[in-house]
């Protein structure tokens, strides 16, 4: 396994600064976000397509501080039915075509969230079977627009170059636990494969470890080290369906942590373990949103639990 770094958790540096660090606390890869929900801090995806000579100074300031590039990140909402969708699905688009400029085979995504209907004014999360137009409003998501468009979107993507689209099980996402990752799968292809963040299944009440388990090694692409704490007086009494912004933490009923601020060691210790034992070698990806520390201690605390708990020596 590889210690890998979601840039966004330095979004507050400079690219070069943000090198010097992961260099400085010792990341071996990086993740960059392109856009859509990232705010793509550290790169910029139209000069980077229309400059090789961008593209080669990025490529070499990060290789001049022994780093290496993992992979790209557009997670969005190409799906969703407003313009915002025709947005993120350029930068989608965008992605794949950088990187093949990069030579990068896999890139990491959302499953994207439609309407519950071919008119619908917006994206809809559907999360009970009752009342009765929920499965109705499902059966449209999947059948009518979610697997067209992933059985095109594989086959585009291979045009590029690209071999692995990881998608990350996040809530108001059509894929957010094993069993729809493993369904839309059966339906566009092996190129779909999880990004799997056990903060996100933390919170809907599930466990990343049986999660990998249920997945498989050959299903799993892409690791978020990401943590969830569900916090005491708030998680038990009102479940974890949190409304408030993340930056209200003191009100919410769950919270993104910094590693080890949310499971103990010896939950992630088993999880890194399970993973390894699946087959998983591949990056450990930390992706750092705590909102009670500053996001470079966020990362450097990360950085320092995540060293003790991977199976491996630093």
């Amino acid at each position: 396994m590889r210690l890998c770094l979601n840039t966004d958790g330095l979004q507050e540096l400079s690219f070069e600064d943000m090198l010097d660090v992961a260099a400085e606390i010792g990341v071996e890869s990086l993740e960059f976000g392109c856009g859509n929900w990232s705010p793509a801090p550290h790169l910029n995806l139209d000069e980077m397509i229309k400059s090789e000579e961008a593209r080669k100074r990025f490529m070499d300031a990060i290789h001049s501080r022994g780093l290496v590039l993992e992979t790209l990140n557009c997670s969005g909402n190409q799906l969703d039915p407003r313009e915002e969708g025709r947005l993120h699905q350029q930068v989608v688009e965008k992605t794949f075509a950088l990187a093949q400029m990069l030579g990068i085979k896999k890139v990491v995504m959302m499953s994207g969230l439609p309407g519950g209907g071919p008119d619908a004014k917006y994206p809809n999360w559907v999360t009970m079977c009752w009342p009765p137009i929920m499965p109705d409003m499902l059966k449209y998501q999947w059948e009518e627009v979610l697997i067209p468009y992933w059985k095109k979107t594989v086959k585009q993507a291979a045009e590029f170059g690209i071999e692995k689209i990881a998608l990350e099980n996040h809530g108001a996402q059509c894929v957010y636990n094993a069993d729809t990752l493993l369904r839309l799968r059966r339906a566009a292809g092996p190129m779909i494969g999880m990004n799997l963040d056990p903060s996100h299944l933390i919170f809907m009440g599930g466990d990343g470890i049986e999660m990998a388990l249920a997945l498989g090694g050959d299903a799993i692409y892409h690791v978020h080290a990401k943590d969830c704490r569900k916090e005491r007086r708030r998680f038990a009494a009102n479940g974890g369906l949190e409304t408030r912004m993340v930056e209200q933490c003191g009100e919410r009923a769950w919270n993104y942590a910094a590693l080890g601020y949310g499971q103990n060691d010896q939950w992630w210790r088993e999880f890194l373990s399970v993973l390894s034992m699946l087959g998983y070698d591949g990056p450990v990806s930390m992706e750092i949103e705590d909102m009670t520390m500053s996001l470079e201690v966020g990362v450097r605390k990360s950085c320092d639990f995540l060293k003790s708990v991977m199976p491996r020596v630093f």
